[in-house]
């Protein structure tokens, strides 16, 4: 039987991933100004690969085989293969504060997801949340008409978080096993997947030389995907799906800022009030009483061993 972390591990591992993922919207934007956007995605997986696969050779990690492998695989198509492609996609327009109040939906979309494989139960409560965090994106796509991001970019944004839910739910399906294997299969999924798009898409595929080029490419993988995705993964084997998604919900605090703040960017009104009510609506949706916040915890915990 699996022992369960003790709950200061869990909140430190929590806190640092989202310190880092509340730079990673900024920094896809950064990059997205030298390099074409699926092309950096694909770089990125690829260095991020070639850690892991050494730190597994190094620590003489068992690749996932069986259950796991799959679960791994379809984790780094969704995550990685979907996800990555259409949220570089969008940030070529999109602000990075944007986009990362989008993924703030993450949390409820999970819930639904989750509850759609029987791995969650759903309730008015965050069927209410649905329906509000609905109201603030429809707030967001009408005053973006014409703006800094059109609908389509916000379409492509949504679409990419529904990606991520659907490949955090894989990896909560599958069994538990050691982040670092997970993340390498994920990526030699992943890899290939953006490569396509790529391709596709008919994007040069020159290598970046500057250091203005290479840096966020440098970082994304190191801090990122190494870094945020392998503690993430982490604590999916040991933390209710709903409640790890609260991580959606602070980093756009983090990721509006620092955008204002290194790329001027800046959000009208109407975007803000309908960012804030996504918000609540997470908040809502993602929120439990006590006794049943307990029970649903303890059912996650005894799912996962």
């Amino acid at each position: 039987m699996t022992r369960s972390p003790a709950p200061a591990a869990v909140l430190s591992v929590f806190l640092l991933t989202v310190a880092i993922w509340g730079t990673t919207f900024l920094f896809i934007a950064i990059g997205n100004d030298t390099v074409p956007p699926v092309w950096a995605a694909t770089l990125r997986l690829a260095l991020a690969g070639a850690i892991l696969f050494t730190v597994m050779a190094v620590r003489r990690l068992p690749f996932p085989r069986g259950a796991g492998f799959i679960a791994a695989a379809l984790y780094g198509f969704f995550q990685f293969g979907i996800n990555f492609p259409l949220l570089y996609l969008s940030e070529k327009r999109a602000p990075s504060g944007l986009a990362a109040v989008v993924f703030a939906t993450i949390p409820l979309s999970t819930v639904f997801f989750a509850r759609w494989f029987g791995l969650e139960r759903l309730s008015a409560r965050r069927i209410a949340g649905a329906v509000i965090v609905a109201g603030g994106i429809a707030l967001m796509y009408s005053s973006q008409t014409g703006a800094a991001a059109r609908p389509l970019e916000l379409a492509e944004l949504l679409l990419a978080t529904w990606a991520a839910c659907l490949g955090s739910v894989a990896l909560k399906r599958g069994p538990h096993q050691s982040p670092i294997a997970t993340n390498a299969v994920g990526i030699l999924v992943g890899a290939p997947t953006c490569l396509i798009w790529t391709l596709v898409l008919r994007e040069p595929l020159a290598l970046p030389a500057s250091f203005a080029a290479v840096f966020p490419i440098v970082y994304l993988a190191v801090a990122g995907s190494v870094g945020a995705f392998v503690l993430y993964s982490w604590m999916v084997g040991y933390v209710e799906l709903s409640r790890l998604s609260y991580i959606a919900v602070i980093v756009p605090i983090a990721a509006v800022s620092l955008g204002a703040w290194v790329r001027h960017e800046r959000l009208g009104w109407a975007t803000l009030a309908g960012a804030a009510v996504v918000m609540v609506g997470v908040v809502v949706g993602i929120s439990h009483p006590r006794a049943q916040a307990s029970a649903v915890s303890s059912s996650s915990k005894a799912s996962t061993g």
